[in-house]
């Protein structure tokens, strides 16, 4: 029997032991991205965890440095996840994308939004109110969308 390749495209990992392993990059593990004790079966594909892996590089482990530690409220949502917490159609969040933080000294909260909104890998920044949506892009020049102030 011939495999199917696509098989392997979609390949998901599924073990919520295997996950708490999986480290992002220094300071980010992949299961701080998938909040899998409220959302049991919020599953990444192997092409998310790729995302998440850019994110991470690319935009949080900068900020940390500026902001200190960061804390995801939000990161990964497979389509069903998506709906239940009222996230848009086509959102970053489902193509590990995306992530909703703050930093966990609030007092930080103004220099991690200045440092977002000039750095060059930063896609989309959306502002509320202690919590900041960002999102980035591997496969495209960021749009540098910055709305402060966008959710209240």
């Amino acid at each position: 029997m011939k495999e199917n390749l696509n098989d392997h495209n979609e390949a998901a990992l599924n073990h919520p032991g295997e996950l708490n392993a999986v480290r992002l990059s220094p300071h980010f593990k992949l299961s701080e991205f998938l909040n899998l004790r409220k959302h049991p079966g919020n599953f990444p594909t192997m092409q998310v965890v790729a995302n998440l892996t850019y994110g991470c590089h690319q935009l949080l482990e900068p900020a940390r440095l500026i902001a200190g530690p960061i804390i995801i409220n939000s990161g990964f949502r497979c389509e069903s996840v998506n709906r239940k917490v009222g996230g848009v159609a086509g959102s970053q969040h489902l193509i590990g994308q995306a992530a909703d933080i703050r930093p966990k000294d609030a007092s930080q909260f103004p220099a991690l939004v200045d440092f977002l909104k000039k750095w060059e890998y930063t896609d989309q920044l959306l502002t509320g109110s202690g919590w900041l949506h960002i999102s980035w892009n591997p496969f495209s020049p960021p749009r540098h969308y910055i709305r402060i102030g966008y959710y209240k």
